[in-house]
């Protein structure tokens, strides 16, 4: 694959859906776990959010390593090590960044293995995590201005 600009509008239409699943994350009634448990709706809204925020980031990650650097992965795992393999996110966040691809596939083909609690906890707990690395990506981005394709 050859290397190309990164379109801007890819990245800011994932931006914009990460941000909008996190948003409706932290809506949710999370601040304990029995008002969690109140309404079955939530868990099941709160899994499909959390998936598809942890997608968005990812396949964010995927037009940047596609279009920047000409590599083309496709697993998720890959694309969050590729991530910080490029120094698009930091050493110290590879390690989450991969687990959090992990989790993305364990909601997705492992999903009656995830335990409501489990699912509590990661809601209450690690979305500040995802907002930290989006926000390492987007500052990398700023950063990288020839790599961008700002052409509608």
């Amino acid at each position: 694959m050859t290397p190309g600009k990164i379109r801007v509008q890819v990245a800011l239409e994932r931006v914009a859906w990460i941000r909008a699943m996190l948003d409706a994350l932290r809506r949710l009634p999370s601040s304990d776990l029995t008002a969690f448990l109140e309404d079955e709706r939530t868990a099941a809204a709160a899994e499909s959010y959390l998936r598809r925020a942890i997608e968005g980031l990812l396949d964010l990650g995927r037009h940047i390593l596609a279009k920047g650097f000409g590599e083309g992965l496709v697993e998720y795992k890959e694309i969050a090590a590729g991530l910080a393999d490029r120094g698009i996110v930091s050493p110290g966040h590879r390690a989450a960044l991969v687990a959090i691809a992990g989790y993305r596939n364990r909601l997705t083909h492992f999903y009656d293995e995830v335990k409501v609690e489990e699912l509590h906890e990661i809601v209450t707990t690690h979305l500040d995590e995802i907002e930290a690395i989006l926000n390492e990506v987007l500052a990398w981005l700023r950063n990288h201005p020839d790599l961008i394709d700002r052409s509608l």
